[in-house]
């Protein structure tokens, strides 16, 4: 595996999603590379920084009006 490889397969990776067969070549690979070791680090601090950046705003967005959600729950009865 090449540190091309290591990017293509990243998301994969962190979600544990990858074949057992390509999941230990990625962990050998990333073992020997210190910029690939680098990169998932990065990778794993941006995920995490979305999550953070995703629920404040979630905490902070306003609540939806009364009337939007009567009419949104009414459209579907109908459908």
């Amino acid at each position: 595996m090449n540190c091309r490889e290591i990017a293509e397969f990243l998301n994969d990776y962190v979600a544990g999603t990858l074949p057992d067969a390509i999941h230990s070549e990625f962990e050998e690979h990333l073992a020997l590379c210190p910029d690939c070791q680098a990169y998932l680090d990065g990778y794993r601090k941006t995920i995490a920084l979305l999550g953070e950046l995703s629920r404040a705003a979630a905490a902070d967005a306003p609540p939806a009006p009364e009337d939007l959600i009567q009419a949104i729950l009414a459209a579907r009865q109908r459908h």
